[in-house]
């Protein structure tokens, strides 16, 4: 975003949500934690891409935080199950 990072300036390419018309965009998946800083704000965003017709999965998680999906355990922090000979 350049020069243009927090201002109003920002290409609706690089934030959609600031763009006035959403329609044409892709399919949309949204995923927020009911705590998390962003919820009202992906929760606007989700409903003003559905009144533009675009269809959007969204999912709303009880506690869930913020970047929560950065807990998950990854496939190399996994123990390898013994195996039998």
């Amino acid at each position: 975003m350049g020069d243009t990072l927090g201002t109003d300036h920002v290409s609706p390419c690089a934030a959609p949500a600031r763009a006035d018309d959403l329609s044409g965009l892709p399919p949309t998946y949204l995923d927020v934690g009911d705590p998390d800083l962003f919820r009202d704000e992906d929760l606007t965003y989700a409903n003003r891409l559905m009144q533009a017709g675009v269809p959007v999965e969204l999912h709303v998680y009880p506690g869930g935080i913020h970047a929560g999906e950065l807990l998950a355990p990854t496939p190399n922090s996994v123990p390898a199950s013994p195996t039998t000979a």
